[in-house]
């Protein structure tokens, strides 16, 4: 995020898109709502499904899935064609802006409405109320990032950001909600397949020469697998062993099916995880590992602020915490390591990674700091390119509409979209084992708007099964208008209804994040006798 969390409550126009924030991200929606209804904040929802946020919107966009850079263009051409664009930020603070311009010309209000179904009134409103705002601030989750065109989409949020001049101040921004509560953490820490700690490229010789001498081992300079990657390398053979600590993509994977097949043909999977999860049942190795409240370290949240986890009790039996583990693993196949606890890793990190140079356990027992801070005296960044962006000025990056990699036809006449549900987490490896939230929601359903359920025969609660190409699973119905006509909505929490068994494993070609947001399918009644 470019701000901070505080900052949610002084901007005057919120463009929330791609996030069902209720139930994806609750206390976050709490502070989005109270904004709204001390009444110094307007709220514009985009997003397909009848998300409950959309009751505290003053607008209220709903485009066909997959559309995203379709709306977006025509929000930029709007804003330029009424004079609303920032011409002193773009002058001063931008490049590329003719080559946006182009862009964006064809998207006119008829090709916009034609390609989203979106009324060319209301975008025109939209677009009003976010340009015309002296502080607007974007929001957005997974809904725009898990798509063929992620970082299409992704693009088009920061161009919209920047042709506006919202950015770099209180109340504005470019802000995405990150899905998990150390994953900003551990992409901070260079768990991405192309960089170092503090997205430092492996590409780069200086950076890879640091490393190198404070690891003592000579480093790669070619950018790793994804993780899609490494599962397509494991099923054609290239890939003989897995290491997974803290991962469940048995259910988490586009076409599981696929991913099952391909962990199998391994010759080691060593899984290591607090629970027997679904792929730690194929693991030839499990390591047990602990929960966050049995161990010291740290988490880097959504708005990059550093904060300290403390032990709160013992772990139980012959567990280990995932530091203890890797480091006694490596000494035991030769590469030595010897940090004494997690603040020690700390300051390697400080002295590694420049944007967290300023920050330790001794800081952090007074609190939190946002990074960058780069050194001892710095108190954290609260805002973002505040006085001029990372490369300078900031690049408008012109993207067309592309349609999603696979859309409804004939034999699949439905798009399925995944996504959360408020009492359920991830695959349910913690929240299934608790009783309260299982007696609560102990199953899932696929969300099918009524007027498709009665074209299909389908009643309230009837089984069903949902195809797509690449596999089935059997589930039941609940019908709701939260879903469009000709869209079905699956959470991905159940491994009796394990979803991602039907999805899409067509991926972005830079951000290589698959499309779990649209896949087509099928629908079937399922005979109860």
């Amino acid at each position: 995020m470019t701000n901070s969390l505080e900052d949610l409550a002084r901007a005057d126009v919120i463009l929330l898109t791609g996030t069902n924030t209720i139930e994806n991200h609750p206390v976050i929606a709490q502070m989005i709502k109270t904004a709204v209804l001390s009444g110094g904040t307007k709220l514009i929802v985009v997003d397909p499904r009848d998300i409950s946020m959309a009751r505290y919107a003053a607008v209220y966009l709903r485009p066909r899935p997959g559309t995203d850079v379709a709306w977006l263009n025509g929000m930029a051409r709007l804003i330029l064609a009424e004079g609303l664009a920032d011409e002193k930020f773009i002058e001063s603070r931008t490049e590329d802006f003719e080559e946006l311009k182009r862009a964006v010309d064809a998207y006119t209000p008829e090709l916009v409405q034609k390609i989203t179904g979106i009324p060319h009134a209301d975008l025109k409103k939209a677009a009003r109320l976010y340009a015309s705002a002296p502080s607007a601030a974007i929001y957005y989750a997974m809904g725009i990032t898990q798509h063929t065109t992620g970082t299409d989409n992704v693009k088009a949020v920061a161009n919209l950001a920047m042709l506006t001049g919202n950015i770099g101040r209180q109340g504005t921004g470019v802000n995405p909600l990150r899905g998990q509560n150390n994953v900003q953490g551990a992409c901070d820490m260079g768990a991405l397949p192309n960089v170092f700690p503090g997205y430092q490229p492996v590409s780069d010789d200086g950076a890879r020469r640091k490393f190198e001498k404070a690891w003592g081992v000579k480093l790669p300079g070619e950018p790793g697998l994804t993780v899609l990657e490494m599962m397509n390398a494991a099923a054609r053979g290239d890939i003989r062993a897995m290491y997974i600590v803290g991962e469940n993509p048995v259910l988490t994977d586009p076409d599981s099916s696929h991913v099952v097949e391909a962990l199998e043909k391994l010759d080691l999977l060593i899984v290591q995880d607090i629970f027997l999860t679904e792929t730690a049942k194929l693991a030839d190795v499990v390591l047990p590992g602990v929960a966050s409240v049995e161990k010291e370290g740290t988490f880097t949240n959504t708005e990059r602020l550093v904060q300290r986890s403390r032990k709160a009790v013992e772990p139980p039996g012959e567990t280990r915490s995932d530091m203890d583990i890797v480091i006694d693993l490596s000494n035991r196949i030769g590469y030595k390591q010897s940090y004494s606890g997690p603040d020690k890793v700390m300051e390697e990190m400080a002295s590694l990674t420049p944007s967290y140079a300023g920050i330790s356990f001794g800081r952090l027992a007074r609190g939190g700091i946002r990074w960058p801070c780069p050194d001892k005296k710095h108190r954290g960044t609260r805002i973002l390119h505040a006085k001029e962006f990372t490369r300078g000025k900031g690049r408008f990056h012109p993207v067309e509409y592309i349609e999603p990699a696979e859309l409804p036809d004939r034999e699949y006449p439905f798009i399925l979209t995944t996504g959360r549900m408020l009492y359920h987490y991830h695959t349910g490896s913690m929240t299934r084992r608790s009783r309260a939230l299982a007696e609560y929601i102990s199953d899932g359903w696929a969300e099918i708007n009524p007027r498709d359920a009665k074209r299909l025969g389908i009643r309230e609660g009837a089984p069903i099964r949902l195809s797509s190409r690449r596999g089935s699973v059997e589930t039941k119905a609940k019908l709701s208008a939260r879903s469009p006509e000709g869209v079905v909505f699956m959470s991905f929490h159940f491994a009796e209804q394990a979803v991602n068994r039907l999805t899409n494993p067509a991926m972005d070609k830079d951000g290589k994040i698959p499309e779990f947001k649209i896949s087509a399918v099928k629908i079937d009644p399922v005979s109860s006798t």
